[in-house]
């Protein structure tokens, strides 16, 4: 009973601490919301003077008319308004350049752009944290000098460079990857081949995308682990004659995790950003193509929902980031 009882006193708890954290994400959207408006309002032209130049040219009755079916003979305080009212009621506006509502334009992109990030993470995640843990294990012998290197090479490289150097590489050359796409259109696969198109598709995107956060977690890693080798619970462990890959795994990585976790979450953004180099690069149907399109094509309602639906998906992370801390440290409450 006292174990049910534990188990629903956290529950609570963590349900009280969604809670209070999604209110405090109210004010924080709406500073966001503010913010990137205004910046984007600054920009010269718009989504009409794309439409009428690549019509040709118009004449002013008819870029007028556009104007004001768009709403955007308005002054910008008045189209502001209009759009934080829309947004209330959970309407992203209207997308000249793709002739259709924001929301599913950006929903229909949002798994892809998911999926894509998710496996990066994982994967600098996975490989990251095993190449510290093993420079931090035989810290000072040519293994950790290797993945020093390697660390180092990888902070180094810019993302796109990287991107063209494989497409180049595996997919011009030796033709062992897609250059470009999702999937392949042509062969309508379903099921498991479906599964296995997409996987070989995401392979050159997601080495691009998680060679950099790879490196990241490789240092911070193996820094930690030194750390905690030197701790006294370390040598207790060790004076116990507890076998050594007992004592790294489970009482080093353990605690070595936390500010991978930490660090994780921070990073989510910056990886949002460098998917949108990575997505236009390897054509990949995600938000960040989609952005560089609208910017492209200034298409400001539809930008303008990209940047809001990632700064919620950013600050989302971020609360199952605090979560995550929690479970892997009883000592922190969440509040």
């Amino acid at each position: 009973m006292s174990g049910s009882g534990g188990r629903l006193n956290g529950a609570i708890n963590t349900g009280i601490f969604v809670l209070r954290r999604l209110v405090h994400v109210l004010p924080t959207m709406f500073l966001i919301l503010t913010v990137n408006f205004f910046l984007l309002q600054m920009a010269p032209g718009d989504a009409v003077d794309v439409l009428t130049g690549e019509a040709g040219g118009a004449s002013p009755e008819i870029v007028e008319m556009l104007r004001k079916e768009f709403g955007l003979d308005q002054s910008t305080g008045m189209q502001f308004l209009r759009y934080v009212q829309n947004v209330a009621t959970f309407n992203l506006g209207y997308s000249v350049g793709y002739n259709g509502h924001v929301a599913p334009i950006i929903l229909e992109r949002i798994p892809a752009s998911l999926l894509l990030m998710f496996t990066a993470i994982v994967v600098a995640l996975i490989v990251g944290v095993t190449f510290g843990v093993i420079s931090a294990v035989w810290r000072g012998r040519w293994i950790d000098n290797v993945i020093n290197v390697i660390s180092i090479w990888g902070f180094a490289l810019p993302l796109f460079w990287l991107a063209l150097m494989l497409i180049v590489a595996f997919s011009l050359t030796l033709r062992w990857f897609p250059a470009s796409g999702m999937y392949n259109v042509y062969q309508g696969h379903t099921g498991w081949a479906f599964v296995t198109d997409v996987a070989y598709h995401m392979v050159l995107p997601v080495i691009s995308l998680s060679v950099y956060y790879l490196a990241i977690f490789s240092r911070i890693t193996r820094s930690s682990m030194i750390e905690i080798f030197g701790q006294d619970y370390m040598r207790f462990a060790k004076a116990k004659g507890l076998h050594p890959a007992r004592i790294t795994l489970r009482h080093g990585l353990r605690n070595a995790l936390l500010p991978i976790v930490t660090i994780t979450g921070l990073q989510l953004g910056a990886m949002l950003g460098g998917s949108v180099v990575i997505e236009t690069i390897f054509a990949w149907p995600g938000m960040g193509r989609l952005a560089f399109d609208a910017i492209f094509r200034r298409d400001l309602n539809l930008l303008l929902g990209i940047l809001f639906v990632s700064s919620f998906l950013v600050i989302i992370a971020n609360i199952l980031t605090d979560m995550i801390y929690s479970a892997l440290d009883p000592r922190i409450t969440l509040k």
